[in-house]
């Protein structure tokens, strides 16, 4: 009798790719976000950060997030100070099932005057809860402050 073959060693903090998934960047304009607890649940408030918003501009204007083939729509209010997408993100979020940890590349497909549409790609992360309580503020957290501020403490302090 033959031995089965060797199974791979499973990770816990290994993401398994599914199908198209995850498609490459076109080259357009994009910008990751780790998502933190106000992104998700209970609050729900998505800002973009300043390197999308340098390229949209200030208005309010409907716009798409797609992904995986289906579409959600919501308005982008650009004319504050914190540049954010409305209510729409919270049927994106609960739709998705996003949870703090996990991050979103956000990619701009389109962007004029009266539409944007941004094209979406989900990393799930399994964040330890450690690091998700030292998360510096409450806006947006992007992967460079992911690798450096987001630190165990020094326990040594």
């Amino acid at each position: 009798m033959e031995d089965p073959p060797e199974q791979p060693e499973t990770n816990p903090m290994t993401t398994t790719l599914q199908g198209d998934e995850y498609l490459p960047l076109s080259g357009n304009p994009y910008c990751d976000i780790i998502l933190a607890k106000s992104h998700v649940r209970p609050r729900y408030q998505m800002a973009l950060p300043v390197k999308l918003n340098r390229i949209i501009p200030p208005l309010v204007i409907p716009t798409v997030l797609t992904y995986r083939g289906k579409n959600w729509e919501m308005l982008y209010k650009g004319t504050h100070t914190v540049k954010w997408l409305d209510s729409g993100w919270k049927a994106f979020v609960d739709d998705n099932d996003l949870k703090a940890g996990d991050a979103c590349v956000f990619e701009l497909m389109e962007s004029c005057r009266t539409k944007i549409i941004l094209r979406v790609h989900i990393l799930r992360g399994d964040i330890p809860s450690e690091f998700l309580d030292k998360v510096e503020g409450t806006l947006y957290i992007n992967s460079w402050a992911w690798t450096k501020h987001i630190q165990p403490s020094n326990s040594t302090s």
